[in-house]
């Protein structure tokens, strides 16, 4: 053989070995995955199980509860669960609301569609069936899950004197529906497990709400609302961590830091003040540098993303002194300019932040990307999606910080 076959054949040889060892350290850690027995706690700036430092690497999947109430296609949470472990993934982050619409859980306020609920408790069954811890959002800012306008509507038809959807906020009467929510949910007897929600430890969090904005720009409105729901979650449950469900925008609270916020944005929030509230547990963020900074360049949004992540684990580290999540961030394959490679940078990127926090004993413990599909879900798919089969060099990318994270000590 020539001396370029022998080094080609070395190389074939290392890579081979190399793969084997990915695989066996994926199958391992599948094989002590098993269904959670103990709630992860907070300590200080980070996350403990039994004691020990814990740590995240997760995806999304808000579609869950509603493909599993839907026998054609419920076996595609069972996969998602199963894939997911596969890949060494932990976390996966999804909705335990949809009002009003289709497969809705909740039809009316405090009525509910007890096969949607039982799907639900599915989801969670399946959930801990593959070791992988939830964070369950209770409501959404948005339209697309009935929200904060069903909400609002709901109320309007009760008579009461509502005007826009931010009024879910304020309005009494929204708020109690909110709290019924809030109470039928964590109060909710699972029936594949048996256990309630609220002594579930496959539960690793709640959400207070997706993505919440307001258009009180003075973030008065929500602040008072995270700090009346916040208490009245750890009232009925305080085994579970709680976060409040932030993009991450500045307020009020450090009007330097309103610099930072992509393109100007102001969302009636405030990522300060409202992870200061008591029973708040952690922190969240989000980032769509492609969708937030679309009219700049990627030179500039690059820039952004890096100050973005970079300033609120600082932040979390010195201000909250509480933990801090990535809950959400992709790259669009419907932006102009998207490829492949674009997306496994900002891929790389994310996670070497949230690495080098953690391996330091930081405060960012995981992250998660948006969104996890598996075969046959194309009419769903809105740009951000991740195939573990269609997308390998991402998927390589997942991989690799599954390990990385599962080696912290």
């Amino acid at each position: 053989m020539g001396f370029q076959n022998l080094v080609l054949m070395s190389f074939m040889m290392i890579l081979c070995i190399s793969l084997y060892v990915n695989c066996i350290d994926i199958a391992e850690e599948r094989i002590v995955a098993q269904r959670p027995n103990d709630f992860i706690k907070r300590n200080g700036t980070r996350f403990f199980l039994n004691g020990k430092p814990h740590y995240f690497n997760g995806f999304n999947a808000y579609w869950l509860m509603i493909f599993a109430a839907d026998p054609s296609t419920s076996s595609k949470v069972t996969t998602v669960f199963q894939e997911a472990s596969k890949h060494g993934l932990n976390l996966a982050r999804t909705w335990a609301f949809n009002d009003g619409g289709y497969k809705a859980l909740q039809t009316s306020p405090g009525i509910y569609d007890e096969n949607v609920f039982r799907a639900l408790d599915a989801v969670i069954s399946e959930a801990g069936k593959y070791g992988i811890r939830l964070i369950l959002s209770l409501v959404d800012n948005w339209k697309a899950g009935g929200g904060k306008n069903q909400y609002v509507q709901w109320a309007k038809q009760r008579g009461q004197s509502v005007r826009t959807e931010d009024d879910f906020f304020s309005n009494p009467l929204t708020k109690q529906f909110y709290k019924n929510h809030v109470k039928t949910v964590l109060t909710r007897k699972n029936t594949v497990t048996g256990l309630l929600y609220k002594d579930d430890p496959t539960i690793f969090s709640w959400e207070l709400m997706n993505e919440p904005r307001s258009s009180d720009f003075s973030g008065k409105q929500v602040q008072d609302w995270v700090s009346e729901m916040a208490a009245y979650v750890k009232s009925i449950d305080n085994k579970h961590l709680l976060q409040v469900g932030l993009e991450g925008f500045y307020g009020n609270s450090m009007p330097e830091r309103g610099l930072i916020n992509p393109d100007g944005l102001h969302a009636g929030t405030d990522f300060i003040s409202n992870n200061l509230v008591p029973e708040i547990d952690y922190a969240s963020i989000h980032a769509y540098p492609d969708e937030w900074m679309a009219r700049f360049n990627q030179s500039h949004q690059d820039v952004f993303t890096e100050r973005w992540v970079s300033t609120h684990i600082q932040d979390a580290q010195n201000v909250l002194r509480k933990p801090i999540l990535i809950t959400e961030f992709g790259l669009s394959a419907t932006f102009r300019g998207f490829t492949n490679a674009r997306r496994d940078r900002l891929y790389a990127k994310f996670y070497k932040w949230v690495y080098g926090s953690a391996s330091q004993r930081g405060p960012c413990a995981g992250a998660a990307f948006w969104q996890l599909f598996v075969e046959g879900m194309d009419n769903m798919a809105d740009g951000y999606v991740i195939i573990f089969q269609r997308n390998p060099s991402t998927t390589k990318i997942i991989v690799q910080q599954s390990l990385r994270m599962s080696r912290i000590r």
